[in-house]
């Protein structure tokens, strides 16, 4: 019987801010995950794909470039199996998000989108978009500075014109929601869903202010509120391996604010591992089929 083998693309180090090796972690954990289970599996660089693509016809990968990204897709449609999708990693660029979690009614901050050489104050004004975030939406994020929070419609309009400045065409801005913050990981076909507040509020016994007056059952239904939340946008974003950040209100409702594919899952790298390698096995099957 032939062995299965795999590409497993890196992520390119411009494209992880601050998370280099956690990016590299999960990716040669889930690859030794697949090892285990019988699996060939060859890892390349974001830069050697780019330079010489791959001959495997799986490729499991958490590429960010937009050449690499076009490659994948051209791989797709051309018959193999990609995961992430390069469709749906194009998908989770903040203009491409924006529009489909807003198009399909998934809980996520009132925005709109704009040239950077516009001039948006009285926009910014009339819509009530006071405190707001200022994010890049013609690719990923590459430095801290593509997500900007700004306190006034002035310090906006200079957030703008630096991203004009910095060649940084189109960007989205979204108001600002109060609340909880919370991160969350998932993979889409799999009972694996990952959830915690990483700042405590208020003293905060779950991490969480608007779930402590509810106790262990408050927390235990906003897992499952987030949960499905998070498996209708992966769905709409065609992205099976996900993470995000979220917001729980004031009245215990949650709103999506971004959602990422391949992140580094690293809080859960190990539990996540084995389940990101059962799904991508199940994928395979499905492939194969």
């Amino acid at each position: 019987m032939a062995v299965t083998t795999i590409a497993a693309i890196m992520r390119a180090a411009a494209y992880s801010p601050n998370h280099i090796g956690n990016d590299a972690a999960i990716l040669n954990a889930v690859a030794e995950q697949l090892r285990k289970r019988g699996i060939e599996v060859h890892v390349y660089s974001e830069e050697h794909f780019i330079a010489h693509n791959v001959e495997e016809s799986i490729i499991i990968n958490m590429c960010r470039d937009p050449r690499s990204i076009d490659m994948l897709q051209r791989a797709e449609d051309n018959g193999r199996l990609v995961i992430n999708s390069g469709y749906g990693i194009e998908n989770c660029t903040r203009e491409r998000l924006t529009r489909i979690l807003v198009g399909n009614n998934i809980p996520y901050p009132e925005s709109f989108s704009t040239n950077t050489n516009e001039v948006v104050k009285g926009r910014l004004r009339r819509g009530g978009f006071n405190q707001c975030w200022i994010k890049r939406s013609d690719t990923h994020t590459m430095h801290k500075e593509d997500v900007s929070y700004v306190r006034h419609h002035d310090e906006a309009q200079e957030v703008l014109q630096e991203y004009f400045l910095r060649g940084i065409g189109r960007a989205v801005v979204s108001k600002h929601v109060s609340g909880d913050l919370v991160k969350f990981y998932g993979v889409q076909g799999q009972p694996f869903f990952y959830w915690f507040c990483p700042f405590v509020a208020n003293g905060g016994t779950y991490g969480c202010s608007a779930l402590n007056e509810g106790g262990p059952d408050a927390v235990k239904a906003m897992g499952l509120q987030l949960k499905k939340m998070c498996l209708h946008a992966a769905e709409e974003l065609n992205v099976s391996i996900y993470g995000g950040d979220a917001v729980i209100l004031p009245d215990g409702s949650a709103s999506i604010i971004s959602f990422n594919d391949w992140p580094s899952f690293a809080s859960c790298r190990t539990e996540a591992a084995s389940h990101i390698a059962k799904s991508v096995l199940a994928s395979i099957k499905d492939y194969r089929r």
